[in-house]
């Protein structure tokens, strides 16, 4: 797989998930706990079948074989999705969007720490710039009160970006099981905390059909195109190209919904949008050259 072909499936994952806040507000009762343990009961069979599709060995074989590594991976995904649902519930999503640009920055430093991976001087110059426009953005957000929905949305970019790395520290045939053990962490964590929160995790037929909806097709297929994204994407810029989710994510609930976020949040999307576009340009015409 060619490098454009990786970054091509990463932005695809990346419109996938970008449905994640549109579809969190058609909700009517469900809590954050309830959200998370319905959509993650609609990933776990959706990436199994896919894994038993694709071939290879033994299926229980796959995500028994990932070890450790598939354990942190694991719980990273738990602290992504579960940060990224608080955080669309407790601010705008917009805010929570953009804020989740964070995750490249976590990405280079895990991925230069455990890996050794060296980024490259542009994908810095593009992080930096998303950086800029993390602070622009949430200048208004934090003086309004929501700074419960930023804590959760940068635990969320750091969660996914441990993820990231751990995906690319094993071959792609064995790092889809890691977001199967995501997905099965995520059922019983969000089924305990539930009731520690004294939320049910029964809800309206309604919600948990849109819960479903979301792990079955925006969740599942996203991890899927993101996990074969991975074999040819270092991790700063697999995280960085991701986030073409931030960009999307306020636009779908602007056109169906009218929410918009402050000037501040719109300029700071501006900043984030062309650092994604200048690392997806530079990466495509250095594999080319190259």
């Amino acid at each position: 797989m060619s490098y454009k072909t990786g970054a091509a499936l990463v932005l695809v994952a990346g419109v996938l998930w970008s449905f994640q806040g549109l579809i969190i507000r058609q909700l009517e009762e469900a809590g954050s706990w309830t959200v998370l343990f319905w959509r993650s009961v609609g990933m776990v069979p959706t990436l199994y079948a896919f894994l038993i599709l694709r071939g290879g060995k033994g299926s229980l074989a796959s995500i028994q074989s990932a070890g450790a590594t598939g354990i942190v991976a694991g719980i990273g995904l738990v602290v992504a999705m579960a940060g990224a649902i608080v955080a669309f519930q407790l601010t705008t999503v917009a805010n929570a969007a953009f804020l989740f640009a964070a995750s490249p920055f976590f990405a280079a430093i895990l991925g230069r720490a455990f890996l050794g991976e060296a980024v490259a001087p542009r994908t810095w110059l593009a992080i930096g710039l998303a950086l800029i426009g993390i602070f622009i953005m949430v200048s208004d957000s934090l003086s309004s009160g929501a700074w419960l929905g930023n804590v959760a949305a940068l635990s969320a970019a750091f969660g996914f970006a441990g993820f990231t790395v751990c995906l690319r520290w094993r071959r792609i045939d064995d790092s889809l099981p890691f977001s199967i053990l995501g997905a099965l962490f995520s059922v019983i964590i969000s089924s305990v905390a539930a009731g520690f929160a004294g939320q049910s995790i029964l809800a309206p037929a309604s919600d948990i059909l849109w819960c479903l909806f979301m792990g079955v097709v925006t969740m599942a297929g996203g991890m899927i195109l993101y996990t074969y994204g991975s074999r040819t994407v270092p991790s700063a810029e697999l995280a960085l190209l991701s986030n073409i989710e931030v960009m999307l994510a306020p636009v779908w609930v602007w056109i169906i919904l009218s929410e918009t976020g402050s000037d501040a949040t719109l300029i700071g999307g501006a900043v984030l949008l062309s650092a994604i576009l200048f690392n997806a340009y530079s990466g495509a015409r250095r594999a080319v050259l190259s």
